[in-house]
This record gives structure tokens, C-alpha cells and sequence, in this order.
């Protein structure tokens, strides 16, 4: 079900600029204690979308524009569904759902394709 809904919410996704949040510089032990957090806030509105009918859009668009906000308001970039950034003044902490631990990093530059795996 999800797999259709990452295309239906493209077009919102695009209108999400978190660079529009004050930034914040994180310590690895500062994202590492926001991720459970964002754990539950991102379990919450998967849980959420896949009760979903998949003709329920705006439903979709709602979960997902409440889960941003959320994000957001901790201090955290969005990079996609699903998808977050922790800026460390260097380059960024990455998660992805349902990635059990903050284990990946990447320069400003690289983006996702350009993740390695923390030590």
C-alpha cells in the first residue's frame, strides 16, 4: 500500500522545504537521543497510512503533512517520505524508517545515494 502512496504524495513533498526551519546543529548523542522520538512519531503515521483506503489521498496528505510538522518542529530536515536529517555542521545523520538506529552519514553534497555506515 505504501509503495502507491510514495508517487500519490510526491506533489506534496516537492512543496517541503525544510530549509524554511531555523537550523540546528546536532551532536551525534543529540540525535541519537531525538531518534526515538522520531521512531514513534514515524511508526504512528505509518501505522496511520496503512489503515488508510488507498483512495483516501487527502487523508494520506494530511498524515504526512502532520508527520512533517512534527519533524520539523524538533529541529529535524525532512529529506522524503519517511526520511530524515540531522545536520551536524559538517554533513547530516541519516534515518530512514524503519531503520532500527541512527547508523548513517552523509556530506551536504551527497545526499542519500551518498550515505556510509557509521562505526
Amino acid at each position: 500500500m505504501l509503495d502507491g502512496f510514495y508517487h500519490k504524495s510526491e506533489s506534496m513533498e516537492n512543496r517541503i522545504d525544510s530549509r524554511a526551519v531555523a537550523k540546528r546543529i546536532f551532536t551525534y548523542e543529540e540525535a541519537a537521543a531525538l531518534l526515538p522520538d522520531v521512531q514513534r512519531l514515524t511508526d504512528d503515521a505509518v501505522r496511520h497510512v496503512e489503515e488508510l483506503d488507498e483512495s483516501a489521498v487527502p487523508d494520506y496528505q494530511r498524515v504526512v503533512a502532520r508527520w512533517v510538522e512534527q519533524i520539523l518542529a524538533l529541529g529535524i530536515e525532512v529529506k522524503g517520505l519517511w526520511l530524515v536529517d540531522f545536520d551536524n555542521g559538517s554533513g547530516y545523520y541519516c534515518w530512514k524508517f524503519p531503520e532500527p538506529a541512527l547508523e548513517y552519514f552523509h556530506g551536504y553534497e551527497e545526499g542519500f545515494g551518498g550515505r556510509v555506515k557509521l562505526n
